[in-house]
């Protein structure tokens, strides 16, 4: 399932975000993107999600 496959991914940018943290001379641009590509597969995640769940009359 995609949704699977997006947060495997999510998991491992998390790693790969905490490994380089440590590492003192980490590269800053490096970083933000990372975390940017994170925070855009929780979101998509998110939206997947909500497309899947049934729609609640109000």
């Amino acid at each position: 399932m995609r949704i699977c496959e997006l947060e495997v991914e999510h998991r491992d940018l998390d790693s790969v975000i905490e490994a380089i943290i440590k590492d003192p001379n980490h590269d800053e641009l490096q970083l933000r993107r990372l975390k940017k590509r994170k925070l855009q597969l929780k979101d998509y995640i998110a939206l997947l999600k909500m497309q899947l769940s049934p729609d609640i009359p109000a």
